[in-house]
């Protein structure tokens, strides 16, 4: 017999299978030893009370055992001799384009400026040691792109953009944890999506499809308004390729080489609002305490605290962003004379600072004049002044959150989670004033709202500025080609249609799916 459950226990009653199951057989009369295993099908916690709750969906199989696994698996074909697509870029969105398009028997060829997501972890180390920035294996540019070295955070707002669900599946498929499946706010975690990853290309290569590192588009092959290829460099030989095929442009949010050739090229994309701010780095256990109302913070049972602040200031979002408990602020700069911050968390969030980053909305009419790329030239900007103020290497500028608010040098600051180390610095003079400000009176709001959370113990970290491309390449809203260029399919967070690690992902399967479309169409 196979039962499902609706349950509110306590956090050390959610602590395991088996004290779920005695819960169960106490709560609903059935012999504990009856139950073979309990699966949480969903998991969240409920902190809004002095008194901490877990909400748990379950099945439980009584006198049976679970006849299949705990996700669903994609059979992959093998397309060695099929018509091949070119993807551009193997961050989530390039990696599940490829899958999906090995699932409609085409043969993805992968293109990743960046190299493979084990070697690029030496050059990230790099950052640290030496101040300067790989420009073409970074934070950003690499396999697993931007997501693979920040977080692995899963979570995604957006419901009607396609299949979810599928999406989680295939990373379990290549070796996350099934608690993705369940989690209210799943996370892998950056020290497990590698592995992950290297799965998926694995993948990939096994049926037959190519990934080639160190090898960057630098233009598109157009004939007759359609794209029939690519053409490239292999950084490792210096040698220009082409190949040919319809392409999927995958390119990261980062990417700002092809944004420049798009406008060069007289292919139609538009200025695309953003978010720009800080990281704010609080102490995780202050966190925890607000969070969980309990000044011995978080206890045995429950997980390093999350929050969520939002609010308007004069007519835009000033929100938390990408919010990383128990995690590190890294840089994420990549190129020269820029500092830009992100965060990341190990799969056990356990280290003794948490951050998000802390944004400002703005609109394309924000900023002066027409040009299509003037988002793109205000946060090269910022990162440039950035850079500046850091005395001209990655050390990062910062300043205590209440001096901030009360626009005060800090004239020392706590210890930090950013590697390459952190200098006072005036914030709230040099920022631009109509992020600086509206930062001030939200981080006011978010402060009355949680006592506790405005406080000098916590730091500003500046500046966060890529939290989404500031451009998108337009396409038509059925087929997901260009606007007018066929063979073209922008896609994922680069091309202005995604944000973050999940959405990137469903929107790849939606482009391979169009791709997949086109090609039957002209046979």
């Amino acid at each position: 017999m196979i039962k499902e459950f609706q349950i509110r226990i306590l956090p050390q009653q959610a602590y395991s299978e088996q004290t779920i199951k005695d819960y169960i057989a106490k709560e609903d009369g059935i012999d504990a030893r009856t139950i073979n295993a309990v699966r949480v099908l969903r998991r969240s916690i409920d902190a809004r009370q002095r008194t901490i709750f877990v909400n748990l969906s379950v099945r439980v199989y009584v006198n049976e055992m679970p006849l299949d696994d705990e996700f669903v698996h994609t059979e992959y074909e093998d397309v060695s001799d099929r018509p091949a697509v070119i993807v551009v870029g193997e961050g989530p969105g390039g990696l599940f384009a490829s899958l999906r398009l090995i699932e409609h028997g085409l043969r993805p060829i992968i293109l990743e400026r960046g190299k493979n997501v084990r070697d690029r972890k030496a050059d990230l180390s790099q950052i640290t040691k030496t101040q300067k920035v790989d420009s073409e294996s970074n934070y950003c540019f690499g396999e697993g792109g931007a997501g693979a070295y920040s977080d692995g955070k899963l979570y995604t707002r957006s419901k009607k953009r396609g299949n979810i669900e599928k999406i989680l599946n295939v990373f379990c498929q290549h070796g996350a944890s099934t608690s993705i499946l369940s989690d209210a706010h799943p996370h892998i975690g950056t020290d497990k999506l590698p592995r992950v990853i290297e799965n998926m290309r694995n993948t990939i290569i096994s049926c037959g499809g190519e990934v080639h590192f160190q090898t960057k588009m630098t233009g598109l092959i157009v004939r007759d308004d359609t794209v029939v290829g690519v053409e490239a460099i292999e950084f490792t030989t210096g040698k220009q390729k082409t190949f040919s095929g319809p392409v999927i442009l995958a390119t990261g949010h980062s990417a700002r080489d092809i944004y420049r050739y798009m406008a060069d090229s007289g292919i139609e994309i538009e200025a695309k609002g953003l978010a720009v701010g800080v990281r704010l780095e609080h102490p995780a256990i202050l966190i925890d305490q607000i969070q969980y109302h309990n000044k011995n913070g978080r206890g045995r049972y429950l997980p390093a605290a999350e929050y969520n602040f939002v609010t308007q200031i004069d007519g835009r979002g000033v929100y938390s962003f990408c919010m990383c408990p128990g995690g590190f602020v890294i840089p994420a700069a990549t190129g020269p004379r820029q500092i830009v911050v992100n965060g990341m968390s190990p799969s056990n969030r356990g280290t003794k600072w948490s951050n998000s980053g802390m944004v400002v909305e703005i609109r394309p009419e924000d900023i002066e004049g027409d040009d299509v790329l003037r988002i793109m030239h205000f946060q090269e900007k910022l990162e440039q002044d950035c850079w500046q103020q850091g005395n001209m290497k990655q050390t990062a500028p910062a300043q205590r959150m209440t001096d901030f608010v009360n626009g005060k040098l800090s004239y020392d600051l706590p210890a930090s989670s950013y590697a390459p180390g952190l200098i006072s610095s005036p914030l709230h003079f040099w920022m631009p004033s109509f992020i600086a400000k509206r930062l001030q009176e939200g981080f006011k709001k978010f402060g009355k709202k949680s006592r506790g959370f405005l406080t000098n113990e916590a730091t500003l970290i500046a500046v966060e500025t890529r939290t989404s491309s500031p451009v998108r390449i337009l396409r038509d809203r059925e087929t997901l080609q260009h606007v007018r260029i066929r063979g073209l399919f922008p896609c994922g967070e680069g091309a202005g249609y995604a944000g973050g690690i999940v959405s990137a992902g469903v929107d790849g399967e939606r482009c391979a799916d169009s791709c997949t479309e086109y090609i039957a169409g002209i046979k």
